[in-house]
């Protein structure tokens, strides 16, 4: 996420910092330099200008000018701005005073409308709501069915309707309050059709709708991958429905960041929620300052608390600590602690949500292979109780076994022991106070939840 831009921007203040004193000369350079990397980050031209004004106008007064450290004056000015542009505060989902609250998702077919409307009813449920689904798509094949799927996996309700309202827009909307009522639901999740342009159909059947509903919200659905087209279809949408926010979804695939800065200003509407996954906990409340964070490179540390606080079961994490302390952490007990790494995503893009982690190179070259970590926990899966918990019984014939039955190697089993060894030996040293290397120093600096977890060695 913004990582094309974020890297420009950073190697722009980089050189001012070494500038031994501001002047309009070299500004005028730094200026250039900005604007040119947020055109190619397909930031929307007005976008752009207005930043650069706004940042032209304050960096050369004469405070910043006769500062100690203007390269830094100038970072936070940028910051700043940036900030404005995204939308200064998180704009928060609004209620009706009497439920239920109907929100009305809309977009173009393909931007990952239905999966995000079953995102956000689990993010809802994790705020303490009760929502309901319904899809109202009767147009494209199987596209109710899917909410439906995505819905039972959640254990999230959702209202089908009866069978001669199949295709009935309106009596589907009609029938899914009614169940909300019945049912003690405070929030229905409307998932419409889309096409996939706009075409006056489409926008006559939504404003129907939008009509017979009486939403407190309208949410726009939008491809981040699609930059430009991205927010010149969620003003179009604006200009018909009204819409209140939007979701920006594959944001984890969107090095630029165009649609993510540009969308506000262009429409007047804020950014809401952003998808950064394929799994249903890959979506996130958007927080203008965090995104700004993010961008100039100063890391994401609440986000990165969130994730933890939310993945980490804090009893197991102790309970896990103190085997470590007692030397008795177990084969077991390290896949677990792999399983819990997974629950909160790629190591390396929760590493760059930490201050000064992204701008090391072997942060940025660090991947970490999920079916590697899928192939360790075969291979402990193919253990016996015992073989887990003593390592020194897995023998030649042991070790044969139990790569046939995990689909690996004897030589994986053998790096996998190698690596077990490492790792338990690593976080017995973490344990003792994470004081140990750039890392560990970094993160004891942080106030980090209770139960965090140690994060096993990676690699040889």
């Amino acid at each position: 996420m913004f990582d094309s831009l974020s890297d420009k921007l950073q190697r722009v203040f980089k050189n001012l910092r070494g500038e031994g004193k501001l002047t309009a000369e070299n500004m005028e350079a730094a200026l250039k330099e900005i604007r040119v990397a947020l055109l190619e980050a397909d930031v929307h031209f007005r976008v752009v200008k207005q930043l650069i004004e706004a940042v032209k106008e304050k960096a050369m007064g004469q405070e910043v000018l006769q500062a100690l450290s203007p390269g830094q004056q100038v970072v936070k000015i940028v910051h700043e701005e940036l900030v404005k542009i995204l939308g200064q505060h998180q704009a928060r989902l609004r209620y009706a005073s009497e439920p239920p609250s109907v929100i009305m998702i809309v977009g173009l077919q393909g931007s990952g409308k239905t999966t995000s409307t079953a995102k956000l009813a689990r993010f809802l449920t994790k705020e303490g709501r009760s929502p309901l689904l319904v899809s109202v798509d009767v147009y494209r094949p199987a596209a109710r069915q899917q909410l439906a799927v995505l819905a039972k996996d959640l254990k999230i309700p959702v209202y089908e309707g009866p069978a001669e309202h199949a295709n009935n827009v309106p009596e589907l909307a009609r029938g899914a309050k009614v169940e909300a009522h019945r049912g003690g639901r405070d929030v229905i999740l409307v998932d419409t059709a889309g096409r996939l342009h706009i075409d006056e159909d489409l926008m006559v059947e939504l404003q129907a709708l939008k009509e017979q509903l009486n939403p407190v919200e309208i949410l726009f659905v939008a491809d981040a991958m699609t930059g430009q087209d991205a927010v010149k279809s969620a003003d179009e949408f604006h200009k018909r429905l009204g819409i209140t926010g939007v979701i920006l979804t594959k944001m984890d695939g969107d090095a630029r960041g165009g649609a993510a800065l540009s969308i506000r200003t262009v429409t007047g509407q804020p950014l809401k929620f952003i998808g950064v996954g394929e799994k249903p906990d890959a979506f996130e409340a958007f927080h203008p300052d965090r995104a700004a964070n993010r961008i100039l490179g100063m890391g994401d540390v609440l986000s990165f608390i969130e994730k933890v606080s939310e993945a980490v079961d804090a009893k197991q994490a102790e309970k896990m600590q103190q085997k470590l302390l007692d030397n008795e952490f177990s084969l077991e007990d390290f896949r677990d602690q792999l399983k819990q790494i997974r629950k909160l995503g790629p190591l390396e893009n929760l590493l760059k949500m930490m201050p000064g982690m992204g701008e090391m190179k072997q942060m940025k070259d660090m991947k970490v292979d999920d079916k590697e970590l899928t192939r360790i926990v075969a291979i402990i899966d193919s253990m016996t109780h015992k073989e887990r918990h003593n390592v020194e019984l897995i023998n030649g014939q042991r070790r044969r076994r139990i790569a046939k039955g995990s689909g690996t190697t004897v030589q994986d089993v053998n790096n996998l022991l190698k690596q077990y060894t490492q790792a338990r030996r690593m976080m017995r040293q973490l344990t003792g106070g994470l004081q140990g290397g750039m890392l560990g120093k970094r993160l004891g600096k942080m106030k980090l939840p209770p139960g965090f977890p140690s994060f096993p060695g990676f690699g040889g």
